[in-house]
């Protein structure tokens, strides 16, 4: 009967799917079933009759499976479960082992240990967790992408922004010539109004101003360089190409232009100053890119043009846009640019006059200023004035008369000669700290043109009449 219950054992361990060995007691490996010798990459014949501790200690990496087994011959008393890499001296494969014991009239003489090859769970396990850390770090990559979005779209166009992330040398220093139109804006008279303002209404009036000008400038495909203070730099045709960049850096200079009357009725309502802004633009090529130092680096645009546009802008006064000769062709009829007229001017290191165009339009958008007409007084107001120069007043002040006044204008009549569109900071009576830029000549006087006012201006005004 004896020999019957082990024939028995035998067959059913032979026919089981999966792997069984048997071990003895006394460490002496009994039976192996072909499931085993599969999973095992081992015959049969050179593991029964032999002490498992010399059959599997070949190699180093089947240690984690050979002390589950032997904790099951140490521990007899318990069943176990592990899951181990096995080395088949070829593969490493992931099984999973459950042990027990077989006993003999009530006495414990072996241990069973049953094997299951579970690599391909295992591999199906870990492509599962693979594709959880993936969605995770996804996550975490959307929202540090989402986080530098917020954070240095503050600082720099979405544009810009969009090129340090996707592009692998987005951060490199270096740059590359483009064609581009280069817009450059500017307050009048903003200098003399934030030394009577208050720091935090500045700032507020400031970045209200800002942030009007900057949603019209990114929609129309602008890319802000940079704020100076009041002043506004903005490229047209990079980083993102375009081949209408003029027209779209004209037309959002009307529309800023346009947008003033908005921000100055928000001033009022506030308590707050009106505003004026002149406006340059001027297209050629110029040098984009990451400039700077490997500690602090910054998208810039450099060249020749670029000043130029600076210089373009300071022509300006209040409401005006002025354009290049070269912003001006670059425009096709169908653009409908419209032009006030023509200014001539000497910018500073060019070796010809330059016929800078006064926009009054584009595209059906009409940005011309209703002039304010000047009234002429019955009793001439005498003044003092001097002549600035590259931000410098002369040291020669010349004397003169006001013979007509508006909020806007004025005329004055001196004997000295002056230049079109140089800049005068004049004294009169009570007033000081009036600035205004000579814009034409005018019978035997000239016509200026206001561009900064002291506090107690309106009511000077208010007396003239």
């Amino acid at each position: 009967m004896e020999r019957k219950g082990d024939l028995i054992r035998e067959s059913i361990i032979r026919d089981m799917s999966e792997g069984v060995m048997t071990v003895g007691l006394d460490g002496v490996i009994g039976a192996v079933n072909g499931a085993a010798e599969r999973i095992l990459d081992r015959p049969a014949r050179e593991l029964t009759g032999k002490r498992f501790a010399s059959a599997f200690f070949e190699y180093e990496e089947n240690d984690a499976f050979n002390q589950a087994v032997l904790d099951a011959i140490y521990d007899a008393g318990a069943s176990h479960e592990s899951f181990v890499p096995y080395f088949t001296g070829s593969v490493t494969r992931q099984l999973h082992i459950t042990t027990s014991f077989l006993q003999d009239n009530g006495e414990k003489v072996a241990v069973i240990a049953v094997l299951s090859d579970i690599s391909e769970l295992a591999e199906l396990r870990d492509a599962v967790k693979a594709m959880e850390r993936i969605r995770a770090l996804n996550g975490q990559l959307e929202l540090r992408n989402k986080l530098l979005s917020e954070t240095f779209g503050r600082y720099l166009s979405d544009e810009i922004v969009r090129q340090l992330l996707e592009t692998p040398d987005g951060l490199s220093l270096g740059g590359r010539k483009r064609s581009l139109t280069v817009l450059m804006s500017d307050l009048r008279g903003f200098t003399a109004l934030s030394e009577r303002m208050e720091p935090q209404k500045l700032i507020r009036l400031l970045n209200h101003y800002l942030g009007e000008m900057t949603e019209i400038i990114e929609a129309r495909g602008g890319t802000i360089i940079e704020f100076i203070g009041d002043g506004i730099l903005a490229i047209f045709g990079a980083p993102a190409e375009s081949d209408r960049h003029a027209a779209d850096a004209v037309t959002a200079a009307v529309e800023m232009q346009r947008r003033m009357a908005a921000v100055n009725r928000w001033n009022r309502e506030q308590g707050y100053p009106d505003l004026e802004m002149g406006i340059g633009v001027n297209t050629g090529e110029a040098i984009v890119g990451n400039i700077g130092s490997e500690k602090r680096t910054k998208y810039g645009v450099v060249g020749s043009h670029v000043n130029l546009c600076g210089r373009i802008e300071s022509y300006t006064v209040g409401g005006e846009v002025l354009i290049s000769p070269a912003t001006r062709a670059a425009i096709s009829a169908a653009e409908g640019l419209e032009l006030l007229g023509e200014r001539t001017v000497f910018p500073k290191g060019a070796r010809e006059p330059l016929c800078l165009g006064n926009v009054a339009g584009i595209a059906g958008l009409d940005c011309r200023l209703e002039a304010e007409a000047s009234v002429c007084l019955a009793r001439p107001v005498p003044v003092r004035f001097r002549v600035i120069r590259d931000k410098h007043n002369s040291a020669d002040a010349y004397p003169g008369r006001f013979t007509a006044f508006s909020r806007t204008n004025a005329v004055l009549e001196t004997a000295a000669e002056l230049e079109p569109l140089v800049n005068l900071e004049l004294e009169a009576e009570e007033l000081t700290g009036l600035y205004a830029k000579v814009m034409e000549r005018t019978g035997s006087g000239y016509r200026l043109h206001f561009t900064a006012y002291p506090e107690n201006f309106q009511a000077f005004l208010s007396a003239q009449k």
